[in-house]
């Protein structure tokens, strides 16, 4: 990329989706279901479908929650035996919001009644994390207020 010399004309607003590529995707299905409270809003292709919504969705289903749509694709075969790693080039982490502290907390010790393994709720740069992982290990972490 070149020097930019005008203003960008792009205002981009929050995220409309997040598609992410996971090794199962039913096991994903049901964590985003089971643990974090999303419904499938797209479990596959209609009947009637002309290839445009199957071509989409790659094999994969569309999960729903407080708006944001996160969709999940199978990996190709010759990665199925990748992990993340939020130390290359790509996604870090993705970040959810919540309403409150105490959401935070209640999350902690649903993900330990569950097994879901993830940090301490950590206050930083005026709001609260807590980060947790996915079966393959995909970073996610929700993000409150500080008090």
């Amino acid at each position: 990329m070149g020097a930019v010399t005008s203003p960008s004309p792009l205002r981009p607003g929050a995220p409309t989706h997040i598609r992410l590529t996971v090794t199962d995707v039913p096991r994903a299905q049901a964590f985003w279901t089971d643990v974090c409270g999303f419904e499938t809003a797209v479990g596959g292709p209609p009947e009637d479908d002309d290839g445009t919504v199957a071509e989409a969705l790659q094999g994969g289903v569309v999960m729903a929650g407080r708006g944001v749509r996160i969709g999940l694709r199978p990996v190709d075969a010759e990665r199925a035996g990748d992990r993340f790693d939020p130390f290359r080039v790509g996604l870090d982490h993705l970040s959810l919001a919540v309403d409150t502290h105490a959401e935070l907390e209640q999350a902690a010790a649903f993900f330990d009644e569950v097994g879901v393994p993830h940090g301490p709720v950590r206050t930083a740069m005026g709001a609260s994390h807590l980060a947790f992982f996915d079966p393959d290990g995909i970073a996610i972490e929700l993000t409150g207020p500080s008090s």
